[in-house]
């Protein structure tokens, strides 16, 4: 399944999933199981016709799901599970004092966490709440840091992202989003290009001091921040047609921690851009 963001890009490409991701959202194969040109391809995928895969051929109302497969149960339980060991990880590095070198290390880990389970072949579990442990920790310090300089920046950023994200599923439930080949690829190019310049913005910083390229202060920093936003929200409407299309097309229930995987990366981006726009808009008054 081909991922939706910007550092879990690879998702089960080259990993014995290969046919996932190539549905009729990635514009190659308009008809038929996306299956097709993987080891589930017919006739050997005995889930390629599952009448019971939600959405699929067939569709069976109130059948129960087919064993092996993902279903919505599954995608909620290891998404609530990852999200929740995130907010754990963020308790305690708030609750804390510790210095604010403990939070990059944090995301460090967290990044190096992400990036091994990209080139797995399988998920990994034990990777992945591993990442939403660091995860967490990093954005417990960064948040009470924050935190002490605009008071109520972090309240203020997890309502926001609640916002975003409910209006992002209403926009893609209701068809106003529409995720397909094209999307993805300005969406996925939006986003390195974004992850670049923070990156340029982030040495500039390192070598002269101040903000940079003054890319997170003032009017640019909220133009950019909310370009920030908008790109979460757009990564995040691709995790739900993943989740959707995985659903329907009787993906391994195995692939559930790579969807809930998309989902956290998502949010956590979502968080950390609205964090920074909230301390910029309150700062300035």
């Amino acid at each position: 399944m081909r991922s939706s963001n910007p550092v879990f890009s690879r998702g089960f490409r080259d990993n014995g999933y290969a046919g996932f991701g190539t549905g009729p959202q990635a514009g190659t194969a308009p008809q038929g199981n996306p299956y097709a040109t993987g080891p589930y391809a017919e006739p050997t995928n005995p889930y390629a016709s599952n009448p019971y895969a939600t959405g699929g051929p067939g569709l069976t109302q109130g059948a129960p799901a087919q064993p092996g497969v993902v279903t919505m149960d599954d995608v909620v339980m290891r998404s609530a599970m990852t999200i929740g060991l995130v907010i754990v990880g963020a308790v305690i590095g708030w609750a804390t004092n510790l210095p604010i070198g403990v939070a990059f290390v944090a995301g460090i880990v967290a990044a190096g966490l992400g990036i091994v389970q990209q080139f797995k072949a399988k998920p990994s579990p034990a990777l992945i709440l591993g990442y939403a442990v660091s995860q967490g920790l990093a954005l417990g310090i960064i948040s009470k840091l924050y935190n002490h300089f605009v008071d109520g920046a972090p309240v203020q950023a997890v309502l926001g992202t609640i916002a975003v994200s409910v209006g992002t599923l209403i926009a893609y439930k209701t068809g106003v989003v529409r995720v397909n080949n094209r999307f993805y690829r300005v969406v996925t190019a939006a986003g390195i290009g974004f992850m670049l310049l923070m990156l340029a913005n982030l040495l500039f910083a390192a070598i002269g001091g101040g903000d940079g390229l003054g890319l997170r202060s003032g009017p640019l920093g909220i133009g950019i921040g909310v370009i920030g936003v908008l790109l979460g929200a757009a990564y995040l409407a691709m995790n739900f047609k993943e989740i959707e299309d995985g659903i329907a097309y009787g993906a391994p229930r195995e692939s559930s921690w790579i969807m809930a995987f998309g989902l956290t990366m998502s949010l956590v981006w979502i968080y950390m851009e609205m964090l920074r726009l909230v301390s910029i808009l309150q700062g300035d008054d």
